[in-house]
């Protein structure tokens, strides 16, 4: 596979991935590097591969694919190269937690001569460093490392590095316990998402409103949380980040143990993980959580004394009567268990069990 068709392949992989076609720009790209002779083409789609497993998830292949890009650029004995590929074998590790890696990583970045680190990459490695120093809870260096990056990135003028930063310093000020910075932060996230975003990948406006769930939460604003957490899990899933699906998960969890209706919040977090499982075609998975879905519902008796559906399954106009039990609103159902001519049902089965 020649220089142009290597270019080509590259771009039809970038646009099934654009489209949420996952598997098949993979298919493409892994195509592209077992054909390609061309090292700048490989370079590129071992690129690619890295960005696409990391927001899947998966790590591992993300590791393994920096690792060969690392390799790659040494073959074209270009110091940019390798520092990008550098940058994404950091950026692995330290979504592995391999902290101390990460630092070491970044470090031999900022180390490699007559690179762009100066310039464009220097701001992406000072905020992977920080991220890495969060992890390890060495909080003054995680801040020096924050505060340069965002220098970096006003600097530059690059709002897309800025959001990114704040939303680290969300995390950052949400760990030392400032909860007002800790939404601060996120909120100046999403602005700058809605002056400069139009191009941008979605995932940064999720990434925002995650960060910003996070903080309403933790200053006790759940109504706020949780329609912050709604509109990053529905990014989420959208886009097939895993990752982030994960961190909403935990946030619904905690926003629902946090009102004290642990029930909803188990019923919850079932349900969206059957949606995931559901997209992902993990059957497996998918029918144990049908079969808890449904259990969470008998547990908690929320389904219609009408219709025999479950309830906070799926938005629905319900009723409630004056003897508390729920009804779907499509039934009509007006009266209640003292109702002149009508009878709750839902009472009307107890009575005949």
């Amino acid at each position: 596979m020649g220089q142009d068709q290597t270019k080509q392949q590259i771009e039809k992989g970038l646009q099934l991935y654009q489209s949420n076609q996952t598997e098949k720009a993979l298919q493409v790209w892994m195509k592209v590097l077992e054909k390609s002779s061309d090292l700048m083409g490989r370079f590129r789609v071992l690129g690619c591969l890295v960005t696409a497993h990391s927001e899947m998830g998966r790590y591992k292949e993300m590791l393994k694919f920096a690792v060969v890009q690392i390799d790659t650029a040494r073959e074209l004995e270009d110091a940019d190269f390798l520092l990008e590929s550098y940058l994404n074998l950091a950026r692995s590790n330290e979504k592995l937690c391999e902290f101390h890696k990460t630092i070491s990583y970044c470090k031999t970045c900022l180390g490699l001569p007559g690179t762009r680190a100066g310039a464009q990459l220097g701001g992406q490695v000072s905020l992977s460093m920080g991220n890495a120093f969060l992890g390890l809870s060495v909080f003054q260096k995680a801040l020096e490392s924050f505060e340069k990056a965002l220098r970096y990135a006003h600097n530059n003028d690059d709002a897309m590095l800025e959001c990114r930063v704040c939303c680290s310093l969300g995390s950052f000020y949400a760990q030392v316990k400032d909860y007002e910075k800790a939404l601060f932060f996120p909120c100046k996230a999403a602005e700058l998402v809605n002056d400069y975003g139009k191009g941008w990948s979605l995932k940064y406006r999720a990434m925002s409103q995650y960060h910003m769930a996070v903080a309403y939460r933790l200053l006790g604003h759940l109504g706020s949380a949780m329609e912050c957490c709604e509109e990053s899990m529905k990014i989420a899933l959208q886009h097939g980040d895993r990752p982030l699906q994960a961190l909403c998960l935990l946030c619904f969890a905690d926003i629902h143990r946090s009102r004290g209706d642990l029930e909803l919040s188990q019923l919850k977090l079932h349900c969206l993980s059957e949606s995931i499982y559901r997209s992902k075609g993990l059957q497996r998975e998918l029918r144990a959580h049908v079969v808890r879905f449904h259990e969470c519902v008998e547990e908690t008796e929320l389904y219609c004394g009408l219709c025999g559906e479950s309830i906070g399954e799926k938005n629905s106009r319900l009723q409630a009567l004056p003897c508390s039990h729920i009804f779907h609103l499509r039934w009509g159902l007006l009266g209640g268990c003292t109702g002149v001519g009508r009878v709750c049902l839902g009472h009307s089965r107890a009575q005949l069990a």
